[in-house]
């Protein structure tokens, strides 16, 4: 069936989405929320079977909703209404959650209920929540939903509900004297991603995100009691949580001491070493060992990574190979296990161009010395998300293996036409041929990890429950097989081998041709992408690639 999205944008939950419809037959199209007249538009040129809104920051108009049925992703249990869900239940501590399908009527969020499903709150930043019981939940509802209306023989339930106040920046405040550790992290955690907690810092007013608790460090309450690396840590009344980023007045969400110089006058807060913090702590690189196995992992906010964070893990990673085990596991981190350079750091350098440059050396640096690493065998196991360059940066390691659930991004050109560099014109075509890399490169769509899996990109789909168990058990027996020596040897002749036909060092020098193109020529589409992005500019039209509806040779099928 025709299916057309109407969302304020293509964020995870609403790939996610694409790809299971799409899997199961439906026909998607996608228009962004821009205007009620773009929509109705978009209805007429589609004549939509179903309409489904997965993600809206606004009510659809009822000359859409009276003559269609529209479904709307609630991220709220059966009965709540209203903007703020996912927030008052995670400030508030509540201990299950959930998300409801209904159809959109006059008033929000109070039609009749097409399906439900709930989870365990974590305690966590909302935007992880979001990523994966919002997005799991909405998944099992969304398709139960859609089953159930192409059946034609449900009939959806009015429920009784109680609406809940847009929450304001005077619900969340802080009282660093006041309020105990917990009760802070819980508002940061509610406003992470958006808006964060409107704070002081240095004299200045911003935004708080990106909160971790810290076990051991102590002090007056409110009181900045150092950094570590980019972050910086600041007393409670009864311990201390550290503050990853921050978003400045008219600026963008960065790293605290990027954002904010002075922080960088605080005493240093090192950790002595890559290993784990036996207490909770700031800690974006950690590494530890088991059975043979070392566990290199890299919390790096929202995917994104810097120069600084590639220099550092490719130290970490050097590291490692020196240490007696037969296997290093990239982990990456729990939300993403990356997204390539960091976009908001290179649009906060004096010359985004240089530091472009800067960063996608850096993250090669990275690429290079895992594809070169002759000691242990490797293994990338993405728990979270990839994107562009952090997709081909997974796979250069001798094994993928990606829990079921994630969703990647393996192109570059919705960044301005970015050429993309990370060796993929290596790395690519020998797993899924030329005309597969043509193809996963110019269509620009999300893929779900069994469909990487499939094409021969990634090697092994994994089930999400137990995945950190079931890879530390792959990884353990991989180890301990034994020809893991031979296997070594065979890696080390195929690198060889691979390097006489043509060194790493050519196709490196090729890609960083068109990139030095994409930073420093005439086209400018790169830094205009690169901007909109990270300051949020609200989409003016739909990419053509997603609403199909608007391709010149689209017709309505009779």
């Amino acid at each position: 069936m025709r299916i057309l999205f109407i969302t304020h944008s293509f964020n995870s939950l609403t790939q996610r989405l694409f790809c299971e419809l799409s899997q199961r037959g439906h026909e998607i199209s996608i228009e962004f929320d821009i205007a009620d007249a773009v929509n109705e538009e978009a209805v007429a040129l589609f004549a939509p079977d179903l309409i489904l809104a997965p993600f809206l920051k606004r009510a659809i108009p009822e000359a859409i909703w009276s003559r269609h049925v529209c479904l709307v992703v609630h991220p709220g249990i059966v009965g709540d209404r209203g903007p703020s869900a996912l927030d008052w239940a995670i400030q508030q501590a509540v201990p299950a959650w959930g998300v409801t399908v209904l159809q959109a009527e006059a008033e929000m969020d109070a039609g009749p209920v097409w399906a439900s499903a709930t989870f365990p709150l974590r305690n966590a930043l909302k935007s992880s929540i979001y990523r994966n019981e919002v997005t799991e939940a909405a998944v099992r509802a969304v398709i139960a939903a859609v089953d159930r209306y192409f059946s034609g023989n449900f009939t959806p339930q009015q429920v009784a509900g109680k609406a809940h106040a847009l929450m304001t920046q005077a619900d969340r405040a802080i009282d660093w004297a006041q309020q105990t550790t917990a009760e802070i992290l819980a508002r940061l955690n509610a406003a992470d991603g958006f808006p964060g907690v409107a704070d002081q810092l240095f004299g200045q007013t911003c935004h708080l995100f990106d909160a971790w608790p810290e076990a051991a460090l102590r002090g007056e309450p409110g009181e900045l009691l150092g950094r570590r690396q980019t972050a910086i840590c600041r007393a409670t009344k009864d311990g201390a949580l550290w503050i990853g980023h921050v978003k400045t007045v008219g600026g963008i969400k960065l790293p605290v001491t990027l954002a904010l110089p002075a922080a960088r006058e605080l005493p240093e807060l090192p950790l002595a070493g890559y290993w784990k913090s036996p207490t909770p702590t700031w800690q974006d690189i950690s590494y530890e060992e088991a059975a043979g196995v070392g566990f290199l992992a890299f919390e790096f906010y929202n995917g994104a990574m810097s120069t600084a964070q590639c220099l550092r893990l490719t130290e970490a990673f050097q590291w490692a190979t020196t240490r007696p085990t037969k296997l290093i596991v990239l982990r990456g981190g729990s939300d993403f296990w990356s997204n390539g350079v960091h976009l908001n750091t290179i649009e906060a350098a004096e010359s985004p161009a240089d530091e472009s440059w800067a960063n996608i050396n850096a993250i090669d640096d990275l690429a290079e010395a895992i594809l070169c690493c002759e000691t242990q065998l490797t293994v990338a196991a993405l728990a979270g998300n990839a994107g562009a360059g952090g997709c081909f940066l997974a796979r250069a390691a001798d094994f993928v293996w990606a829990r079921d659930g994630v969703m990647l991004n393996p192109h570059y050109k919705n960044m301005g036409n970015l050429y993309g560099s990370e060796f993929w014109t290596y790395l690519l075509p020998p797993r899924v041929g030329v005309d597969g890399a043509r193809d996963i490169m110019r269509h620009r769509l999300p893929m779900t990890a069994t469909e990487a899996v499939r094409l021969g990109f990634y090697d092994a789909c994994l089930p999400g429950p137990g995945f950190t168990i079931d890879v530390a058990r792959r990884a353990a027996e991989l180890a301990a097989a034994p020809d893991i020596a031979q296997r070594l040897a065979a890696k080390r002749a195929k690198r060889q081998s691979d390097e006489a036909i043509k060194p790493l060092a050519a196709y490196r020098q090729e890609e960083l041709q068109e990139m030095r193109r994409n930073f420093y020529g005439f086209d400018p589409s790169y830094h205009v992408a690169r901007y909109h992005f990270v300051t949020r500019t609200p989409h003016s039209w739909t990419p053509r690639h997603l609403a199909r509806h608007r391709d010149l040779d689209w017709k309505v099928p009779v």
